[in-house]
């Protein structure tokens, strides 16, 4: 944009520099062109003066001494033809009075008018200025007086003068780019904050501010809607968490009284339909506590409000194996930790790493169906940061299933029965998110799934 913004003012200063300049030196030749005419007719008009009695008395040396002086003093070469046209007296330069241009002014004195070249001395030109006028009086030509001035120093003056123009002219664009590059930053300076804060907001840092005092007058009220904005975002999305934080913080305490209580009455119960609907209960207030609890972490993650610690992913990854072994065996699921070769070090949120862990290997466990079910966790180093790998070998997801899986409360359509909430991959996602680094889901091979974890180091 700030190319285009210059480019087009450029472009404008270029034309209206190009629309004053071009006629100014139009101008400047053809003055400094009509100023040389003016000076050669009144010479040759004071030569015809003097060449009048000497053509009537045949007396010519006067007239040549005059000629020749002139010649000397100005190099311009002057001669006096009668009114065939043949030469009556010249200065002592050579006149060529068979040079198109020398003829053609001779005839038109002859015929009674001054004649001068109508052209117009350029830089360029080499030819000399030919100016005739004619000799006599009272409707009487005696002959004709012609002069042939030399036209490069005229030619320099015009280019001397172009050259100031064009100067000048380098002067003004040259200021003008600098007052177009100053204002261009003026202006999109306000526009390069709006994008780069409206990207941070997008990417969920919601304390993004732009400043509202710099560029025009337009662009700061948009930068202040922009910032009342980002506040009432911000405060929205704060109240949400704190929503839901209290909420899952305040339906905790009476659905562990509710659990207490069902699980009491189960003693004095006999019938064993009645023992069944009993054990369900017990298993749906399991699965609602999971519930909030997740919705309280992910609550908790989602503030953003944490400081990064310095851990090493292989031993939180040992740790987290050897917790999740009992249950793996009960699934009859083998569980893989493949060792690093030594200390993997990560920066992330303090217990982020664990709590991602637990949320993999759960799902890895529940889904690991196969008939020869297994679930490998292995961390290598990984693009400037560690990866920590955890690949099962149920039935996967598909490549759309993979792209909605970190949606809230969503849940593969053939997952349904499996007892869960829906919120496990969010949560993975935004703690490790909030730590620096991305989780990809990825198709394992030969089926399952390929969850990957990337952490920068330290």
């Amino acid at each position: 944009m700030r190319r285009r913004l210059i480019a087009g003012y450029l472009l404008l200063l270029a034309l209206v520099l190009v629309a004053l300049e071009v006629p100014l030196a139009i101008t400047i030749a053809g003055r400094d062109t009509a100023r040389l005419v003016a000076d050669r007719l009144t010479d040759a008009t004071r030569f015809a003066t003097l060449a009048e009695p000497a053509l009537r008395s045949g007396e010519s040396e006067a007239l040549r001494s005059e000629l020749d002086r002139y010649d000397e003093l100005y190099g311009i070469a002057a001669a006096v033809v009668d009114e065939e046209g043949h030469p009556i007296v010249a200065s002592r330069s050579a006149v060529d009075l068979t040079a198109t241009d020398v003829v053609n002014q001779s005839h038109r004195a002859l015929a009674g008018s001054q004649a001068s070249e109508d052209g117009t001395i350029w830089p360029w030109r080499t030819r000399p200025l030919v100016v005739a006028v004619p000799v006599g009086s009272g409707g009487e030509i005696l002959g004709a007086v012609v002069t042939v001035s030399p036209s490069g120093k005229s030619a320099e003056g015009v280019r001397t003068a172009w050259a100031v123009l064009l100067a000048g002219g380098l002067v003004v664009l040259a200021a003008g780019i600098a007052a177009v590059w100053w204002l261009a930053s003026w202006i999109l300076r306000p526009v390069r904050d709006l994008d780069a804060a409206a990207h941070e907001l997008g990417g969920g840092d919601y304390e993004v501010r732009v400043p509202v005092d710099d560029g025009p007058d337009e662009l700061r009220r948009l930068a202040g809607a922009f910032n009342e904005m980002a506040e009432t975002v911000a405060d929205s999305l704060e109240r949400q968490r704190q929503f839901v934080s209290h909420a899952s913080h305040q339906l905790r305490n009476p659905l562990t009284a509710l659990r207490l209580r069902v699980e009491d009455l189960g003693a004095d119960l006999e019938d064993p339909d009645v023992v069944e609907l009993h054990r369900l209960a017990l298993e749906e207030t399991e699965r609602l506590g999971q519930v909030l609890d997740s919705l309280l972490a992910l609550a908790r993650a989602e503030r953003g409000r944490f400081s990064l610690v310095d851990v090493d992913a292989g031993e939180v990854a040992q740790a987290r194996v050897l917790a999740w072994q009992p249950v793996a065996a009960k699934h009859g699921v083998v569980l893989r930790y493949v060792r690093p070769p030594g200390p993997v070090p990560v920066r992330a949120i303090a217990n982020a790493l664990d709590q991602a862990l637990d949320a993999l290997i759960d799902n890895a466990v529940k889904f690991s169906n196969s008939q020869d079910p297994s679930v490998t966790i292995r961390i290598a180093a990984d693009d400037g940061g560690a990866a920590v790998h955890v690949i099962d070998t149920g039935p996967g997801l598909t490549e759309a299933q993979r792209e909605l899986a970190t949606e809230r409360f969503w849940r593969a359509p053939d997952a349904q029965n499996v007892d869960g909430s829906g919120l496990g991959l969010p949560i993975v996602a935004v703690l490790v998110e909030a730590s620096g680094g991305r989780l990809e889901l990825l198709p394992a091979d030969p089926h399952g799934l390929h969850a990957k974890l990337w952490l920068p180091v330290p």
